[in-house]
């Protein structure tokens, strides 16, 4: 196997621990700029669709990281790559339309999913089909 091609997933892995980070600056900047001390993560509107951008994300990293390597080990790291940068994508689309208004996060949050479920079930096919066509 080459390891070579999983350079490709391995940067969409590292893109998105660095979007995460990012949007951790985010709070901290939000929790200074909206004046809502720590711990509180409630008191403006503002602070907290930042926190909740933040918080979803970690929410979806849990399971969008697993099937993104499932997938590029199982179907194709360069596929995998392919459908990891649409999530990035669609969680830069849910962060930006949540900062602006809650309603405004499911386009994002629709991109994101839709990659997330593409990864999942071409892993469930691709382990699957490993199982049974050896």
């Amino acid at each position: 196997m080459d390891l070579s091609l999983f350079a490709l997933p391995s940067l969409v892995t590292l893109l998105a621990v660095v979007l995460y980070y990012g949007l951790g600056i985010g709070v901290g900047i939000a929790r200074a700029k909206y004046k809502v001390p720590a711990p509180q993560i409630t008191g403006d509107e503002n602070f907290e669709r930042t926190f909740r951008v933040h918080q979803n994300t970690l929410e979806q990293l849990a399971i969008f990281l697993p099937v993104l390597w499932l997938f590029s080990f199982y179907i194709s790291p360069i596929w995998g790559a392919a459908i990891g940068g649409i999530w990035i994508l669609g969680r830069i689309v849910y962060a930006w339309g949540y900062y602006a208004a809650a309603e405004k996060r499911s386009l994002g949050f629709a991109i994101s999913s839709l990659a997330t479920l593409a990864l999942i079930i071409g892993s469930g096919i691709g382990i699957v089909s490993k199982i049974l066509f050896r």
